[in-house]
Parts: structure tokens; C-alpha cells; sequence
């Protein structure tokens, strides 16, 4: 199932935010511009749902950690590494900065050839959203 998640601004979202001073700096709270849609695919949970229905995303930390690690941490790891062994080999700043930048093009190819895999063990749940009294 693919989820759409709309994205705005903290002020956009407050019942009161058109009677606030700190919205009202901010211009309006309900201008499109503000708002980014962020579409995500769900693998499971997701029996009893309809279109429109409102739900609550959720992940767990594992997930969560393993996202970080895979979006950024190995990624810096690589750039870093590199970068520093080209700057003790004695190369010059350009080289070495092009050098890591480069030696992140093999990590990104291999996680889009195992994106689906990774879909997999990344994922999210989803729960019905509770009525608000």
C-alpha cells in the first residue's frame, strides 16, 4: 500500500494558529508552499484499510537505526575514510575531496540494486488513526 504523508509546517496544522502572533510572522498557515508530500510504501499491516483513510505511520527503533546507519553513517564512513587515506598518501585537497565524494558512487549504485531488499527490512506500520473527542 502506498501512503501519502503531507508535511507542514508546525503552525499550518494549530487549530489557533490564524490567532497567533508567531503564525502570523510566518505568513499564512495554510499556504501550499509550506506543505511537502512525501508518498511511502507499506508492506504489511495494511488489511482493513480504504482509500482516504486517515492512519498513523510508525517504525521501530531498529528500523529506525538501520535507516541512519544505511543513509548516513556507512556513507560518511566511506567519504571519510577515503578522503583521509588519499590526504596520508600525500595527495592534494581537490584529489582527495573528489577521491571520497567518488567512492560513494559504488554505494549508492549497490543500494539501488538492492533497493527492494532493503524495502524489506526498512519498513513501517501503519495503525488507524484514533478519533479525536
Amino acid at each position: 500500500m502506498r501512503v501519502r504523508i503531507v508535511q507542514t509546517a508546525a503552525c499550518a496544522g494549530c487549530k489557533v494558529a490564524s490567532h497567533c502572533h508567531s503564525a502570523l510572522s510566518l505568513g499564512s498557515p495554510k499556504d501550499a508552499s509550506e506543505a511537502k508530500v512525501k508518498i511511502i510504501d507499506v508492506w504489511t499491516g495494511t488489511k482493513g484499510l480504504s482509500i482516504g483513510q486517515e492512519v498513523v505511520v510508525s517504525t521501530s527503533g531498529e528500523t529506525a537505526s538501520r535507516a541512519v546507519l544505511l543513509g548516513f553513517g556507512i556513507p560518511l564512513s566511506i567519504l571519510l575514510g577515503v578522503l583521509i587515506g588519499l590526504k596520508m598518501a600525500g595527495e592534494g585537497d581537490v584529489i582527495a575531496a573528489l577521491g571520497g565524494i567518488g567512492a560513494l558512487i559504488p554505494y549508492y549504485i549497490s543500494m539501488w540494486l538492492l533497493r527492494q531488499r532493503i524495502a524489506r527490512r526498512v519498513s513501517f506500520q501503519l495503525e488507524w488513526k484514533k478519533e479525536e473527542i
